[in-house]
């Protein structure tokens, strides 16, 4: 991941406000601590900090077409950047960078290109032959990216929040799937798949179909020049990202090339669940695995680091971040840039526990596509904010394009969760990959049972982070809560807590209006009480609200 910051229209074009947007850049210097670059054009400023993930040597940012008109900063991967190149044969290619065939192919087919684009991405483009520029970001808004104005009329596009909250009168965030056009003056929408329109689609299931859409999307990810590995929790989705990563590697030139095993990485409470099933699915999938462990105290002590740079003050989001946040120090330490991650399986195949209750396929269908839209204000964010915090890059095959394409095409009944015939959560990828005479994973593994990530890092976490809340909010804090903060009003003492911290670094109406609110919301179970009307007494947005769903007794484990 990089950080990228683009401000355009400034009345002020002075040296000192080159400054100012150099400083406003270094607040990015965590997603791209490998250089720094910035291109100046009268009141246009492109800023770019550079995580060097392909092409280290000479891939540095702002990138530039042949004669230097057009200019363009990114955040992101483009997977397919050789066969684009391949059609774009009459332009020089001044790097190696998979970024860089962006301004080419605005040269060949003007601003209606971005749909070319495989990978996750945020960009803007100055086009200096006509002082025009666009920004988009990728179709499910994997990469962060916002966008602000200024009250001189400027208009600004940052990768985080902290690069242009103090400077912009009103900002928000940028949604995925869409361009900016300044020649049109607003965002329209590119990314249009079929399954967008929620229609509940008819496809028969398909397992090698599936299969091999999500091999392929493994094995796009591999497209690196550093380092790398996998996020490995032992639950089915990160299991199977190590399990084909690793059967691919045995071949491939990176398994040479960075050493005799797949990396894998895993972190958790001493004796949590996560750890228990991530060192079996490595010890069967022979990665050279890595365990980390963190204490609920140390947890604690990073939450103000964390949500300074998560942006966010969901509660959900907040206790999964912390513990993915301190594991990437701790990778990115033994020198690795980059890692696999099995973020959005859940809510492409209906993976959360209240599934369970779902009345029929058709809302089944909805929901799960409601919960893809949504993945930029809750894992996409999390996914990368905590890693990009210290220079490291997670890529998320679940969530490419043409393997959602292809699992959201399913006929939802397959998906349905239907104990009578063995079909838990998930049940269609489950079976994709279950292979009896060449097995990707050992069958308990294939079949183990949803865990929160909140959750799996150990029970008790949770729990301390509840305890410790409940000492710094007091009854009347919470009574008041809704005069103190009367947008997307914390109801616990939790919440509030992680609203005060973010708050602190984030005080603008603008700021916590990027943050997706009310009960519902954040609950994160509102289709599950529309379901069971019995779950609505449980607030907590965790797996444990899925009480009389899931296999694990929470109390004993405490």
């Amino acid at each position: 991941m990089c950080g990228i910051l683009a401000v355009f229209g400034c009345v002020d074009c002075s040296q000192a406000k080159r400054a100012r947007i150099l400083e406003l850049s270094s607040r990015l210097r965590h997603r791209g601590p490998d250089w720094s670059g910035l291109h100046s054009e009268e009141d246009c400023y492109l800023a770019h900090q550079r995580l060097a993930i392909v092409d280290p040597a000479s891939g540095d940012q702002p990138l530039y077409n042949e004669d230097k008109s057009i200019i363009v900063t990114v955040n992101g991967e483009i997977y397919n950047h050789k066969e684009l190149r391949e059609q774009l044969k009459s332009h020089k290619f001044n790097t190696g960078s998979d970024c860089e065939v962006i301004a080419h192919l605005y040269e060949e087919h003007g601003e209606d290109f971005v749909h070319m684009l495989d990978g996750m991405f945020s960009f803007v483009l100055l086009d200096t032959r006509n002082k025009s520029y666009i920004a988009a970001r990728d179709a499910i808004g994997i990469t962060p990216l916002y966008i602000g104005w200024g009250l001189d009329g400027s208009v600004w596009f940052a990768s985080e929040m902290k690069a242009l909250s103090d400077d912009c009168e009103q900002f928000m965030s940028f949604l995925p799937g869409h361009i900016y056009s300044s020649k049109n003056g607003g965002l329209r929408r590119w990314y249009n798949p079929p399954w967008w329109s929620e229609l509940v689609p008819s496809t028969p299931y398909d397992p090698l179909v599936l299969r091999n859409a999500f091999e392929k999307a493994v094995i796009k990810r591999l497209m690196t020049d550093v380092p790398f590995g996998v996020l490995l929790s032992g639950g089915l989705d990160s299991s199977l990202v190590a399990a084909v990563a690793s059967r691919h590697l045995v071949d491939s030139e990176a398994y040479c090339q960075w050493g005799s095993q797949l990396h894998t990485f895993c972190i958790g409470l001493k004796g949590s669940p996560d750890l228990v099933a991530a060192r079996e699915v490595a010890d069967y999938l022979g990665t050279r695995h890595h365990e980390f462990y963190f204490t609920v105290q140390e947890g604690i002590d990073a939450l103000e680091e964390v949500i300074y740079h998560i942006e966010t003050y969901d509660v959900t989001t907040i206790r999964a971040s912390t513990p993915m946040f301190l594991m990437s120090r701790k990778i990115k330490s033994l020198g690795v840039k980059m890692v696999l991650s099995g973020e959005g399986s859940d809510e492409i195949f209906g993976g959360y526990l209240y599934f369970h209750k779902a009345p029929n396929k058709e809302e089944f269908h909805e929901e799960t596509c409601r919960k893809i839209k949504a993945l930029h204000l809750y894992d996409c964010l999390r996914a990368n904010k905590s890693t990009s915090a210290w220079g490291l890059e997670a890529r998320v095959p679940f969530l490419d394009k043409e393997f959602i394409n292809v699992a959201m095409s399913i006929d939802p009944k397959w998906k349905m969760i239907d104990r009578d015939n063995g079909r838990i959560e998930k049940w269609v990828l489950r079976n994709a990959f279950d292979d009896d005479e060449k097995p990707y994973l050992p069958k308990h593994i294939l079949y183990r049972q949803k865990e929160q990530f909140s959750d799996g890092v150990g029970y008790s976490w949770i729990d301390g982070l509840r305890d410790h809340a409940n000492k710094q909010v007091t009854d009347s804090m919470l009574a008041n809560a809704n005069f103190v903060y009367p947008e997307n009003t914390p109801a616990t003492k939790e919440a509030y807590y992680y609203r005060k911290i973010f708050e602190k670094f984030f005080p603008k109406n603008a700021a916590r209006l990027t943050v997706p609110g009310g009960p519902s919301v954040a609950c994160s179970t509102a289709k599950a009480v529309e379901w069971d009307a019995s779950w609505s007494k449980n607030l907590d947005p965790s797996g444990r609200a899925a009480l009389g769903v899931h296999a694990a007794a929470y109390e004993d484990a405490k």
